[in-house]
């Protein structure tokens, strides 16, 4: 299935591929997608040079039934941050996260520009950040054998993205994950400080401001533990209201780290078995 998965989605970009919409010429193709995140990936979009966006995150626990309502009264997991533009191709931001007190630094660049006249057919960023876990010391095993640099974990990927029409747009991106410290439960069961994941992520607009959104991410590293312990794939089906200065993401998901490879390695709800829950992003652009 991971196989099919994989094959499937890099062969979008490598079959020949729809007729622009645009009139031919060598402009760059603008607006593949609205803001600098899907719901959770990172998308080939970051603001001109100059600009800053402001994100907020927000991530209410599992639906269960009414007694919670349905996720609202539980557990909620929030990140706020900000992206800056230096240029119109490289990005850097910077966001804090509830969960496990995660501090971020994060950057992209625009390598390459899809063009109307299809001379390049695809957009391609790479994507980064470090990110740093601020929670108690015990957290990261041993006293004796603790370090600062245990807290630290690394996400990098490369985004390929093409607007297939003015309606349709789509992206796929290997990521590697390097967490300095992960648990372990003995000697030969436990997580993997190096890994790779994959993702693959689309919008459609529906009509006018209105476009529906889709994410899913695969974890292609096996880790050293059960089958039925092994991190569960994210998916997250949304709707998106974007405006000159705003976006509003509402959508369902199941997962809530919202920190990529925290995502990616830590997820523990199935899909398959009915676990999501609803979250909200907000973009706000200056």
């Amino acid at each position: 299935m991971k196989k099919i998965f994989i094959i499937l989605s890099l062969s979008l970009f490598l079959a020949p591929v729809f007729a622009q919409e645009e009139s031919a010429g060598p402009e760059p193709v603008t607006g593949t997608f609205n803001t600098a995140s899907l719901i959770d990936n990172h998308t080939i979009a970051s603001p001109y040079k100059g600009g800053i966006e402001m994100q907020i995150h927000h991530r209410f626990s599992l639906i269960e039934n009414i007694k919670n309502l349905y996720g609202i009264y539980g557990a909620a997991n929030t990140k706020i941050g900000l992206n800056y533009g230096i240029t119109d191709r490289l990005m850097i931001g910077a966001g804090t996260t509830k969960d496990y007190k995660l501090q971020d630094i994060q950057w992209k660049y625009a390598i390459l520009q899809q063009k109307a006249d299809n001379s390049m057919p695809f957009s391609l960023s790479y994507y980064g950040n470090m990110v740093i876990d601020a929670r108690a010391d015990e957290n990261f095993g041993p006293e004796a054998s603790y370090k600062f640099i245990h807290r630290i974990s690394y996400f990098t990927q490369l985004i390929l993205a093409r607007k297939f029409s003015e309606k349709f747009s789509m992206q796929v991106a290997p990521s590697a994950i390097y967490f300095n410290s992960v648990p372990e439960y003995s000697d030969t069961t436990g997580y993997k400080n190096f890994n790779l994941g994959l993702s693959v992520g689309g919008r459609y607009n529906v009509a006018g401001n209105h476009s529906l959104m889709f994410e899913y991410d695969q974890l292609l590293t096996k880790q050293d533990m059960a089958d039925e312990d092994h991190p569960k794939p994210n998916l997250s089906l949304g709707w998106e209201i974007n405006t000159g200065t705003h976006a509003f993401q509402l959508f369902v998901a199941n997962y809530s780290n919202i920190i990529n490879q925290y995502n990616l390695l830590y997820n523990s709800n199935d899909f398959a078995d009915g676990e999501f829950l609803v979250g909200f992003n907000i973009t706000v652009r200056f």
